[in-house]
């Protein structure tokens, strides 16, 4: 009697692990949404990639959370930016971004041209607005607007609206794994939930790529 009810117990552990396994199964359409054609990535490494703008106030209350969450990524895994461009006025923010890049001011200024426009009510929407901002943080005018209007940071600029248009990006900010599987537009979950459906959709690349940790 004590084996059967022994048997019994371990057949509905093991139906209650497949059922959980189930349930934890990511779904096209609820999950992700997939980037038709994918798009080429860095071999070996699992790419992830963050669409946002700095005029996007929930890019903004996401900004110091990827920051924290970049420090947990195992070392085969690779987070970009892209900044996005839905309207005029954020192109010069687009271009603001890479001409940081470009300067080796990203990692000290990042965040700070966030704040700027969300809490200190900056006008980093034109040229003149971002040259002004910067120069309050110490970079030298001419070699920023010199930066700023070159051909490389132009050329990143227009990249950023092609990979928008290829990853079909439709708001920020937006994540997308392996160039591949696109965190959905209409996630309903507060932002733990993204990040733990990031990793989820992660770990699913490491796998179908064959990577190891």
């Amino acid at each position: 009697m004590s084996k059967s009810r022994n048997l019994l117990a371990i057949l509905g552990l093991l139906l209650a692990v497949f059922a959980g396994s189930a349930s934890a199964e990511l779904k096209q359409g609820r999950d992700y949404d997939l980037i038709n054609p994918p798009q080429p990535t860095e071999k070996g490494k699992v790419e992830v990639i963050e669409f946002f703008s700095y005029m996007c106030p929930h890019c903004d209350h996401i900004d110091p959370l990827v920051n924290k969450w970049q420090k947990t990524l195992a070392k085969d895994v690779v987070l970009r930016r892209v900044p996005v461009i839905f309207r005029p006025q954020w192109e010069a923010p687009a271009r603001l971004y890479y001409t940081l890049e470009a300067m080796g001011e990203l990692e000290r200024l990042h965040s700070a041209a966030f704040a700027a426009i969300h809490r200190e009510n900056l006008d980093l929407s034109t040229e003149q607005g971002v040259a002004n901002w910067a120069a309050t943080k110490g970079l030298d005018r001419k070699k920023f607007a010199d930066t700023f209007n070159s051909f490389a940071v132009q050329s990143k600029t227009q990249g950023s609206k092609q990979k928008q248009g290829a990853y079909g990006i439709p708001g920020v900010p937006s994540f997308v794994v392996a160039g591949k599987y696109r965190t959905p537009d209409n996630f309903s979950g507060g932002f733990d939930e993204l990040f733990k459906l990031v990793n989820e959709l992660i770990n699913q690349s490491r796998v179908e790529q064959g990577n190891k940790k």
